[in-house]
């Protein structure tokens, strides 16, 4: 649009500049209906004239006339044109390429992560994808705000302009070949919506969604979410516990800024850890996943862990440990390799 706006502006100050030759010399015209040339008469002629249309009902008669149209209102003429025509080719030759690229995208990308809403919640996923090493080329934003989503790709990230909750619109993101979709909408509705629809077009990927109610909650389950956070609830409680026992809340918002200090992660149990209890592990053990299911760490089944068992442990990243030795290394220095 500004490259259309610029363009118009030059084709109207080409068109002032051709009326006001015309005007200063309109004794060299003749009208065939008679008397002397207005000003309107010279907008009529200029206009008719550098668009090519010359319907001759007004013409140039004096010599003086004749050689400002000659080697003034002529190469005019020609920029007038080279304008339009240059504008039309630039938007469509740059639409071409738009879509050129995104649909070779969409034939390459596999496995990615669609964010639908590129807000605060939105920017607050990515930054902790990114930080759990995930690359900005597999992840897509969705947002109808076309500013939103030029931030993004500003910030490396692919971005589709248009509403998550049409099918249309989600397929641009290659919604159907995604690993994870992130519903970060700004409306509990939009968000049922959205994750109806990515549900319908990929049966197979996680969804985690996010709602403002808690009473949603079960309406993004039905949909097809397979976690679904309550941001507002979960502000709210934290407010009460830093009211309380406000140590307790600082070590939540650490724990909910992946890499700022200390950091939950899932992980495989260790060859040496098979067949111990949860509580002979080196970091502290929050929690154990078995067959799908979450465990705290005092269940009885946590007595003795067994292949295949992941744990969610509490560790600390490399900016809280920068001053002491790294709890994730053995005795001998060697780095302990987890899972993933």
């Amino acid at each position: 649009m500004r490259a259309v706006l610029r363009r118009v502006g030059v084709a109207l100050v080409l068109l002032i500049a051709v009326v006001a030759a015309v005007y200063l010399d309109r004794d060299g015209y003749r009208d065939t209906a008679g008397g002397t040339l207005s000003l309107l008469d010279c907008f009529y002629y200029a206009t008719v004239s550098v668009s090519t249309t010359g319907y001759g009902d007004i013409t140039p008669v004096s010599a003086s006339a004749r050689l400002v149209n000659t080697v003034f209102i002529t190469p005019v003429r020609v920029l007038f044109l080279i304008v339009l025509v240059g504008t039309t080719l630039e938007v469509l030759a740059e639409r071409t390429r738009d879509d050129w690229r995104k649909s070779r995208w969409r034939t390459r990308v596999r496995d990615h992560i669609v964010v639908a809403g590129y807000g605060t919640k939105g920017r607050s996923a990515i930054k902790t994808l990114l930080s759990t090493g995930v690359e900005r080329e597999s992840i897509v934003v969705v947002d109808p705000d076309p500013r939103a989503v030029a931030d993004a790709a500003e910030a490396g990230f692919v971005g589709i302009v248009g509403d998550a909750t049409r099918s249309a619109v989600l397929k641009q993101a290659a919604v159907q070949r995604a690993r994870e979709i992130v519903v970060a909408s700004n409306r509990d509705d939009t968000a049922v919506l959205i994750t109806l629809t990515a549900r319908q077009l990929n049966p197979r990927a996680g969804i985690q969604a996010s709602v403002r109610e808690s009473e949603n909650v079960p309406l993004l389950r039905q949909s097809g979410a397979d976690h679904v956070v309550t941001s507002s609830e979960a502000a709210g409680r934290l407010l009460g516990v830093s009211t309380s026992q406000p140590h307790i809340s600082q070590v939540i918002e650490d724990l909910l800024d992946q890499g700022s200090g200390l950091d939950l992660v899932e992980r495989d149990i260790l060859p040496g850890e098979v067949g111990g209890p949860i509580g002979a592990t080196r970091q502290p053990a929050l929690a154990l996943v078995r067959d799908g299911r979450t465990l705290p760490y005092d269940d009885s089944a946590c007595a003795e862990l067994r292949t295949g068992d992941r744990l969610i442990v509490a560790r600390s990243s490399p900016i809280a440990r920068r001053d002491g030795p790294d709890p994730l290394t053995t005795e001998s220095g060697e780095s302990r390799e987890f899972g993933e």
